[in-house]
């Protein structure tokens, strides 16, 4: 996918071309980047190609009006994150309702005030590009992140996440439905429920291996999207790993490794059967320490 160029750039999706010819020369004399799509489905098309900053979506069209466009633009990962602003000759609120329920970020009612729409161009894009930051942000730190809208259907994700995701269920791949693995988006409807609050935890077990992966919800954001956090717990592989890089025995290994799970000392007894008599922790550990 390409980024063009350095300056802002913005889709117009509307089959008027008056209107289209009215807003491409109010952007372009404001020293933005215009694509233009006469229908939903040439816009869907330009996406695949093309990256824009925002959107500016006609939200009555012929055949895929506005609302149906951007509910699949959103459902898409690689698109979800571009702002939304829709046009709208429609006065009733339940339209304007719908124009939010189906991921717009604003609307302006036609015949669109010039000034008014740069001014929320502008800042619907600033707000975008923090939001690709952060993004960025957790990809260079490697987190395991992923966002999802109600109904568990993924928005966008990190590769960490991503890997994690391959990990848990090999036959998976990113589409552009979002659609993840059952056992994955039956535990993240799980944590969406309206009993679950942040900070809520599922484990879903690897189809292959010991291993674990939790999936905790860190927040919700907007009315429909929350934000999810994946990790690996692979006891075995990750006692492994502890034993060889600091030279410890395998005892010393596992009680390291659920210590850095958080586990206290009486869980880690029981979990490794440790006899209370003799103390918790091996010797070799309370002298390391």
């Amino acid at each position: 996918m390409e980024m063009p160029g350095r300056n802002a750039t913005v889709m117009i999706v509307d089959d008027e071309s008056n209107s289209l010819r009215m807003l491409t020369t109010a952007l372009e004399n404001a020293a933005i980047s215009v694509l233009v799509a006469t229908s939903g489905k040439a816009a869907i098309e330009l996406l695949n190609h093309i990256l824009p900053d925002l959107i500016i979506m006609d939200a009555v069209m012929p055949g895929m009006d506005g609302f149906e466009t951007t509910e699949r633009i959103k459902q898409n990962p690689r698109f979800a994150s571009i702002p939304v602003i829709f046009m709208t000759g429609l006065t009733e609120s339940e339209h304007v309702v719908e124009a939010f329920e189906v991921g717009g970020v604003d609307y302006v009612r036609k015949p669109v005030d010039l000034t008014e729409l740069l001014a929320r161009v502008r800042s619907h894009m600033a707000n975008g590009r923090a939001v690709h930051a952060s993004m960025a942000s957790l990809d260079a730190t490697g987190r395991l992140m992923m966002a999802t809208d109600a109904r568990g259907h993924l928005l966008w994700c990190t590769p960490g996440a991503e890997q994690a995701i391959v990990e848990l269920a090999p036959e998976w791949q990113r589409d552009d439905d979002g659609v993840l693995p059952a056992e994955l988006r039956d535990a993240v409807m799980r944590l969406l429920a309206t009993h679950s609050g942040v900070g809520s935890m599922v484990r879903v077990p690897f189809r292959q291996g010991s291993g674990t992966l939790e999936v905790a919800l860190v927040a919700r954001y907007r009315e429909n999207e929350a934000l999810i956090r994946l990790h690996e717990v692979n006891p075995e592989q990750d006692v492994a790993k502890l034993r060889d890089r600091q030279q410890l025995t395998q005892r010393e290994a596992e009680v390291l490794l659920w210590v850095s799970y958080g586990k206290s000392s009486s869980d880690i007894s029981d979990l490794l059967d440790i006899s209370r008599n003799r103390g918790r922790f091996p010797c070799a550990m309370r002298r390391r320490a």
